[in-house]
């Protein structure tokens, strides 16, 4: 580069000198190695909330969100434009407009309360719907719980080309060289804000694709995930197979485990189908030769595990446990103990080997009675057997019952009732993952009429996300890409089944149809029109969807029949769930900056406080100085003048979580926490506004 550079020195004319200098740079700056793909801003976002205005960045609301204008004038509900691209003018009716924020430019985010359903009124308990572009539900979701998200499932677009219900499926620009690279450059953004959501001790993320970009997909986590374990599974989805022209029929997808921390997937009582080989006798106690076999298993290796195991001559039970023998000294100068033999590690061709157990791990087994002795062979060796750390849990935690003990000390177990517990392979072929079963038979009975593309089976969902918060009861679940809600739909099914806490927050835009959305435009409807959203994916499908499965009745009001494959669950009991529906709204920075608009942020503050008990609403406008709410933990000051009060009532109430002060002095907020270090506490409007202004664009 530096000859490069020398040679650009000594170009005479400035203006091409540096026109060469900066596309040298910008070269030298491509990637030379991984995935290697073109730029794409994410789309601009309509912001319905905000009115039109001289001066404003707007879209026409039937036209694409990325053509911009600029409002130069208004008048008579008529606004002068001035195309963007090319400055061409024209005049637009503002019931024809829409504001717009271009990607780089803050937002300011609030939540929307649209509907809520609650069937569990003695539980505080509640799961969140959000109607969002995913983009900017991932920004508002960081400034709550950066850190705090312990699963993210999420089943993206598969760059198809489609254009259903689901989403705008074709994600391929017809500017880029890279066929690929608008889906990429989509995934990029949205994974770089998943990713600081996810808690980086322990989390996992989960992602669902097919073959049209599991390549390109793989490369990116990689990218994006250095430090994760990252494995790929192959699941069986439809097993008739999808007919391709002149090729092989699709019958699966592919499932990305990204594993952060110490996250792993749990063991867990399985059916045999998840065997790939069904092999009886892990369904019984296997007890391990005690002599150690393979590498590493001769005494140089291991000196310490090197030593007699002295038995009675009988062969009935072990009398002592010698002392490991130094290299160098001869096994045949240890004494003996009368009446006893020695038995020693030893291989079958006469060499010296080691034992698995230290002697102090041995004679730690034996107390418990978890070795057993073989008899003595011909040659005077004896098989010792043992059982590991697996084979003890299944004493010890797993159903395997002791009944008894044998002459050597060993225990006598019934394990009639034990159900084995592991981890299976990468090859998933599950009856109930078949996505007409579990995913489109179970959305018509849940919504006569409705036809959803490609919905994912419920009892795929529900076990894959089963491997990773089986042991975390209070796990915090998000997916981005929640389509017809089935990830919500398996959080309740998990939580009922074992009385889990596990809260879910599903995100999906409003999208329609080209079929419905062409039929609506010919109608005189507008994107923002009421006759519109209420066709659209989060209110036509994704809500009824949920309302449907946690009160047990479809939704023409007729009882749920039959029962969730492979429990008990009856359909028509439902699930004792609460669940609050938002919309994403956009507010003026200004009137929040001024402390107005608290009405509109008081449902993204009980989010910020853990979503405890039903979300509070103001009924009024009138902003009261203080509210103290002990059902949702949380209290907020908004007169900073009435702290004394505060603190009083605060102090009172024992199971407070979280405390927002509204003030705009750093000094004042510090002295007013001060009594409450052990609470969560937070500033607002500042934190507020500092995260919404410092974080765009990222």
């Amino acid at each position: 580069m530096s000859a490069i550079n020398e040679l650009i020195s000594q170009i005479e004319n400035v203006d091409l000198r540096q026109r060469i200098q900066k596309e040298v740079d910008r070269m030298s700056k491509q990637k030379k190695f991984g995935l290697v793909f073109e730029e794409h801003l994410p789309e601009c976002t309509p912001l319905y909330d905000i009115p039109v205005k001289r001066g404003a960045t707007v879209a026409l609301k039937t036209g694409k969100v990325n053509d911009n204008f600029k409002v130069l004038k208004i008048s008579d509900g008529k606004a002068l434009c001035e195309k963007m691209d090319n400055h061409e003018l024209s005049e637009i009716s503002i019931e024809d407009l829409v504001t717009v924020a271009q990607f780089g430019e803050p937002i300011y985010p609030y939540l929307k309360p649209i509907d809520s359903i609650c069937n569990a009124p003695d539980s505080d308990l509640w799961h969140t719907l959000i109607e969002a572009d995913n983009y900017h539900a991932l920004q508002l979701l960081e400034y709550l719980y950066a850190g705090k998200v312990d699963c993210i499932y999420i089943d993206p677009p598969y760059n198809t080309g489609a254009r259903d219900w689901k989403y705008n499926n074709d994600y391929v620009d017809t500017a880029d060289t890279y066929r690929h690279s608008k889906w990429l450059s989509m995934m990029q953004k949205r994974l770089k804000l998943a990713k600081r959501l996810l808690n980086p001790n322990d989390s996992v993320l989960i992602v669902t694709i097919d073959e049209k970009e599991y390549l390109h997909l793989g490369c990116l986590l990689e990218e994006l995930f250095p430090e994760a374990r990252i494995q790929m599974i192959s699941s069986v989805i439809n097993p008739g197979g999808a007919a391709r022209d002149m090729q092989f029929s699709r019958t699966d997808e592919y499932i990305f485990i990204i594993e952060l921390g110490s996250a792993a997937p749990s063991q867990l009582p399985l059916p045999d189908e998840w065997a790939i080989k069904v092999d009886a006798r892990t369904n019984r106690l296997s007890w391990r030769n005690m002599s150690r076999a393979g590498s590493n298993s001769s005494r140089q290796h291991s000196p310490g595990c090197f030593y007699p195991i002295f038995v009675a001559d009988d062969g009935s039970h072990v009398v002592s446990i010698g002392d490991p023998v130094p290299i160098g000294v001869d096994r045949n100068s240890i004494i003996v103990p009368e009446g006893c033999v020695a038995v020693w590690p030893m291989h079958t061709d006469g060499t010296e080997g080691c034992w698995q157990l230290s002697p102090s791990k041995l004679s730690e087994s034996m107390s418990k009675g978890y070795v057993r002795l073989g008899s003595f062979s011909s040659d005077g060796r004896m098989a010792i057997n043992y059982l590991n750390r697996k084979e003890i849990e299944k004493v010890e935690e797993n159903g395997i019952n002791v009944i008894g003990y044998r002459a050597d000390g060993s225990i006598i177990t019934d394990e009639s009732g034990f159900t084995r517990k592991y981890i299976p392979g990468t090859q998933w072929r599950i009856n109930s993952h078949n996505a007409l079963i579990g995913g489109t038979n179970l959305i018509k009975a849940l919504m006569p009429g409705h036809n959803f593309s490609y919905p994912k089976s419920l009892y795929a969902v529900h076990d894959v996300l089963r491997f990773f918060v089986d042991n975390k009861p209070n796990a915090l679940i998000l997916d981005f890409f929640a389509g017809s809600g089935t990830t919500l739909h398996a959080v309740n099914l998990l939580n009922t089944e074992d009385n889990g806490r596990r809260r879910c927050i599903i995100v999906t835009n409003n999208e329609l149809s080209n079929e419905e959305s062409n039929s609506l435009t010919q109608r005189g409807f507008k994107p923002g029109d009421e006759e519109w959203e209420k066709h659209g994916i989060a209110r036509n499908v994704t809500w009824p969807r949920t309302t449907t499965s946690i009160l047990g009745k479809d939704t023409n009001g007729q009882i749920l029949q039959g029962n969730y494959l492979g429990t008990d669950i009856q359909m028509s009991d439902g699930f004792l769930s609460n669940t609050v529906y938002f919309k994403i709204g956009f507010l003026d920075k200004n009137a929040v900056a001024l402390g107005r608009q608290f009405k509109e942020l008081l449902p993204l503050l009980w989010m910020k406080g853990g979503a405890i008990g039903p979300c509070p609403q103001l009924n009024s406008e009138d902003v009261p100085d203080m509210m103290i709410l002990p059902e949702n933990r949380m209290a907020i000051l908004i007169d900073a003048n009435k702290y004394a009060s505060f603190e009083q009532v605060c102090r009172a109430i024992t199971n407070l979580k979280t405390i927002f002060i509204v003030t705009d002095s750093d000094n004042g907020y510090k002295e007013m926490i001060s009594p409450f270090k052990e609470l969560d506490t937070y500033q607002i409007y500042r934190d507020y506004l500092d995260n919404f202004r410092i974080n765009n664009g990222r």
